[in-house]
Formats: structure tokens, C-alpha cells, sequence
């Protein structure tokens, strides 16, 4: 199994090297030439000995024109082996850069289902650790791979030139090498995989705790997070061991190989030199082919261990590029352009698993303008609803239209951009604040910015900023409180100012003074607007058109404010125990 693996593997990099087939040609090109010179240089070597007959017998002119001739071989072989190097690293790179590419551009293909399933720091560790490693295979493999088997196959032509027998007894011993190499092979992949697994579930663990380090902390779970930590360096340590222990075996193994190749050249040359079979320089010239012949083996084995660790972390990163894809679009996807706002929900149902349902024969109809309340006990479906309204899952029956179009016969792009959405998690990018505001709009001008902080109750903080607006904040806001953070996100939305809102616990973050001030801002801004607000604070629904009473994924209420405490059903058992002494 892992033998077919490994040639699917590679049947997938050679289709990410198709495009550089040229330059591989090249490399090839050069890696002979090179192969072919360094092995032309033991023959001149060999005739300049054959030039020295006795001390009284000496050919310099001969020596001379040979010590030339290897002085042009030497620059040529020097320069080509530079050009190939460098065409490598050109081909290992690029295939890189497509690799990374291609990754992350399925990635922002990926359904939120496969985001929600894997650890965060797993994908991390295959897009940026596994493809450095990879790229370490790839690059040793074509520089040193290729060079060496074409060095044995050279150096076998060459001796087979000078003398058949001694070059049997070095073919003879050859299987050694080959047994050495399949043996450290077959043992290193496994560990290798292992050691790529362990890493990227260690990066995971990391990026969690780093992440969520204040509830650690809150929580005292500091021994525990260590604990785990340290099971799976443990794991890591013993894996990177034995695929380190299997690789340090090439070293001493091929020496050992090395070794023998050596002693049976010189000992069948030197019988046949004293037989008249060769001459003197000629066994000079066999020996250096012994050590020729048995150095790619040393180089080769250790380009197996290699690979075979390329190998591994480029199936990982392949699964991650062969993941399924979220449905694709329609060719004839439709572009929703200024929405009136009509959304209605036709017989939907809706799952995450399977084998526990959550929203079922779900129907609604939402005029343009309406602002439709959403309240209901955790894990009701509240937010799956809106999960369906903006298309982060589809419906598993059933359909969702806006504009009397099933938003699955129109482009994802477009409906989520006639939607504005504020979340109780709020998410910033590194940069500064005004390109944070101006995310959803970049075209809209310095005044329009500003005139949507303020409405936004963001300016004042923002001005009191180091640097207003051109302060730089880190990753998901930096030093920002989360009121202010939020703050920024309902700016961001009241920038775009779409035809539909979704409010998910968009003040949860803000105090009750400033809340006052945003609900009038969205009050505002809500005119005009279908608007979605989810609220677990139910005294900020009131004036809602409609309310929407969600429990285990249906609606089981709805009406204004009024009528459902008139009914003195499950909104009003809501309502009231919030304001209960």
C-alpha cells in the first residue's frame, strides 16, 4: 500500500514539474555533462602516470598538454555543475510556489464544514512546514539523484572500456549498495509520515493554547495543556529518533560498501597489472573510479532518506489540495445586483451530522425592509440559520431564495455582498485601523470613512489613538478591547451600507451607554433594509417587525414583541425571566 502511495505521489509531482519540462532538460543536459567530464578526468590522470616511464624516462611535453586539457575539464565541469545547481533551485522553488499556491487557493475553496473539522494548526503546518520540507526532498533529489545515477552508469561505461574483468567484480558488488539503500528505504518512510502527523498535531496544540491562553489561565488549565504538550513531544521525539536512527545508517552502511568496492578494484588491478592485463596508470584510473562509483551510492541513499520525507509531507499537503470542494456554481450562476430584500425558506432541512437532525420542514417569508428578530436558547439553530442565509452550508432540503432566485443558482460572491454582517466574534487584519474599516469598500473616500466611524461611535477612540486612523494594530486587533473591536466591524458594515443585515450579538462587547447610542445607529441604518438581529438580550428586539422563536432547529413563535407576550408561550417565559428579581 505504501508503495502505491508513493507512486501516486510522485505521478503528482511530476504533473507540477510538466510546466518547467524545459529547464528539467536542461538540468539533465548539464548534470551529464558534468558526469561525463568529472569522468574523463581520472583517464587523463591515468595517461599523465603512463607519461612517467622512470625517473630518466619522463614524457613532460606529454604531462604538460594533459595538465591543459584537465585544467579546461575542471573549468567546464565547475561552470555546468554551477548552471544545473541553479537551474534546480529555479525548478524546486517554482514547483513550491505553485504547490503553496494551489493549496491555499482550495482552502478558500474549502466548505466551512472540512475549516470547522481540522485544527487550525494542522493546515497551518502543511501549507508552510510540510512544503519546506518537501522542498528539501526536491531540491537534494535533483541535484544530487540524477547526477549520481548517472555517475554509476558512467563510470561502469568507462570501466568496461579499460579492463571487463575488474569491472565485473565491481558490478558483482553492487547488489550491496542496492540492498543498503531498499533496506534504510523502506524503514524511514513510516517514521517520516509519523514524524510529519506528530508535528502538525503538536503546531495545533500550540496555536490553540497561544490563542485561547487567557481562558488557560482563567481556568488554571496550565499543568494540563503542559501535559498534553509534552505527550505529544514524546511521540514527536520518539518518531524523529527512529527515522533519524534508520538514516544515520547510510553513512557507516555505504562506507562499508565503499570499503569493498575499493579492496576488490585494487586487489584484481593490481594482479592484472602484474600480469600485463593494464597498465600502471590505468589501475590509477580504476581506483578512482572505485571511489567514484561507490560515492554517488553514499549520496543516493542519503537522497532516498530524503525523499522519502518529501515524500510524506507532499501527500499531506496533497490531501489537502484534493479535498472536496464546496459546490461549485452553476455556469449560468446568476449576479444578485441591489437586492430588495425579499428572503424566503422553502421546506428547509438542515443537519450537520447526519445522525443528528437540527432544522427540519423549516418555512419563512421576509419582506424587503422587514427586521426579523431571532431569540431562542443555545444550540436552537439560530445561527445555523444564518449559516443557510449566507451560504456557509447548503441546505440539505429544501431552498433559500432571495429575490425569488434560489441563492444556489447565483454566484456566492454576490449574494454575501448585498449582506452586511456583524458577529459577536469579531475579526480584524493585521494593518492599520483604516484599512480594517475600509476592508468591504476600498474604493469609498476619507470622508465617507470617517462620516461611518462616527456613526459607529468609533471615531473618538480612534482619534485618541497614537496615529488615528494609520495606527497599526496585530493580529485580530492587538491592544483593542473587544467593545472597541466591534466597534470597527459595525463601522466596516455601516461603510458598505448593503441592502440586508445580519446583527449576530453585534453590541454583546459594549457597554449599555454606548449600546443605547449603536441601537439608534442601527436603527438608522436599518431603514429600508431586511434585517436579520440575533440577540440572546431580548430588550433590544422590541421594535422588531417580526420575532422568531427558534427551540431544537424550529420556529415554534412568532410575531412583534406585543403579541408574543400576549400569548404568554415560551418568548414570554424568555422575556420575563431576564427580568426577574
Amino acid at each position: 500500500m505504501r508503495k502505491k502511495d508513493n507512486k501516486g505521489t510522485i505521478i503528482k509531482i511530476l504533473k507540477y514539474l510538466k510546466p518547467y519540462w524545459f529547464w528539467a532538460a536542461m538540468s539533465l543536459i548539464f548534470a551529464a555533462a558534468t558526469v561525463v567530464l568529472t569522468l574523463y578526468l581520472p583517464i587523463l590522470i591515468g595517461n599523465a602516470v603512463d607519461c612517467i616511464v622512470d625517473s630518466a624516462n619522463v614524457d613532460f611535453d606529454g604531462i604538460l598538454k594533459i595538465m591543459l586539457t584537465m585544467g579546461i575539464v575542471i573549468v567546464l565541469t565547475a561552470l555546468f555543475q554551477w548552471l544545473m545547481n541553479t537551474i534546480n533551485n529555479r525548478i524546486t522553488y517554482s514547483v513550491v510556489k505553485d504547490i503553496r499556491k494551489r493549496a491555499f487557493e482550495n482552502l478558500e475553496r474549502l466548505p466551512l464544514k472540512y475549516l470547522d473539522s481540522q485544527s487550525s494548526g494542522d493546515i497551518i503546518s502543511r501549507i508552510v512546514t510540510d512544503v519546506d520540507q518537501f522542498s528539501d526532498g526536491l531540491l537534494m533529489g535533483f541535484t544530487q539523484f540524477f547526477t549520481g545515477v548517472m555517475t554509476i552508469l558512467g563510470t561502469l561505461v568507462f570501466m568496461l572500456r579499460i579492463n571487463v574483468t575488474i569491472a565485473l567484480v565491481v558490478i558483482l558488488i553492487t547488489p550491496v549498495s542496492l540492498f543498503v539503500a531498499a533496506f534504510i528505504s523502506k524503514r524511514t518512510y513510516t517514521m517520516f509520515k509519523r514524524q510529519s502527523e506528530t508535528r502538525g498535531e503538536m503546531t495545533a496544540h500550540i496555536d490553540e493554547m497561544i490563542g485561547q491562553q487567557k481562558v488557560v489561565k482563567a481556568f488554571g488549565h496550565e499543568k494540563e495543556a503542559v501535559e498534553k504538550f509534552d505527550e505529544i513531544n514524546e511521540r514527536l521525539r520518539g518518531y524523529s529518533l527512529r527515522a533519524t536512527f534508520f538514516s544515520s545508517i547510510t553513512n557507516p552502511a555505504t562506507r562499508f560498501v565503499n570499503s569493498l568496492v575499493y579492496t576488490g578494484v585494487g586487489i584484481t588491478g593490481a594482479i592484472s597489472a602484474l600480469n600485463g592485463g593494464i597498465s600502471v596508470g590505468q589501475l590509477s584510473s580504476f581506483l578512482s573510479y572505485a571511489n567514484q562509483y561507490t560515492k554517488p551510492f553514499n549520496e543516493i541513499s542519503g537522497v532516498m532518506t530524503e525523499l522519502q520525507n518529501a515524500l510524506s509531507c507532499a501527500a499531506r499537503v496533497f490531501e489537502l489540495i484534493e479535498e472536496e470542494p464546496q459546490v461549485p456554481e452553476p455556469e449560468n450562476a446568476a449576479v444578485l445586483e441591489h437586492a430588495k430584500g425579499h428572503v424566503r425558506l422553502d421546506d428547509v432541512s438542515f443537519s450537520y451530522r447526519p445522525d443528528v437532525k437540527l432544522i427540519e420542514d423549516l418555512n419563512l417569508d421576509i419582506l424587503p425592509g422587514q427586521r426579523i428578530a431571532i431569540v431562542g436558547p443555545t444550540g436552537c439553530g439560530k445561527s445555523t440559520l444564518i449559516n443557510l442565509l449566507m451560504r456557509f452550508y447548503d441546505v440539505d432540503q429544501g431552498a433559500v431564495s432571495v429575490d425569488d432566485t434560489d441563492i444556489r443558482q447565483m454566484t456566492r460572491k454576490s449574494l454575501r455582498q448585498n449582506y452586511g454582517m456583524v458577529l459577536q466574534e469579531t475579526w480584524l487584519r493585521t494593518g492599520t485601523i483604516r484599512e480594517n474599516i475600509l476592508f468591504g469598500r476600498p474604493d469609498a473616500t476619507e470622508e465617507e470613512m470617517i462620516r461611518a466611524a462616527k456613526e459607529s461611535y468609533a471615531h473618538s477612540f480612534i482619534r485618541r489613538l497614537p496615529n488615528g486612523y494609520d495606527t497599526v494594530i496585530g493580529e485580530d486587533g492587538g491592544n483593542l478591547s473587544q467593545g472597541q473591536k466591534q466597534l470597527l466591524c459595525i463601522a466596516r458594515v455601516m461603510l458598505c451600507l448593503p441592502p440586508m443585515l445580519i446583527l449576530d450579538e453585534a453590541t454583546s462587547s459594549i457597554d449599555t451607554r454606548t449600546e443605547i447610542k449603536i441601537q439608534k445607529a442601527f436603527a438608522k441604518m436599518m431603514e429600508g433594509r431586511t434585517s436579520f438581529i440575533v440577540a440572546h438580550r431580548l430588550s433590544t428586539i422590541r421594535e422588531a417587525d417580526k420575532i422568531l422563536v427558534m427551540k431544537n432547529g424550529s420556529i415554534i413563535e412568532q410575531g412583534t414583541h406585543e403579541e408574543l407576550l400576549a400569548k404568554k408561550g415560551f418568548y414570554a417565559e424568555l422575556y420575563n425571566s431576564q427580568f426577574a428579581v
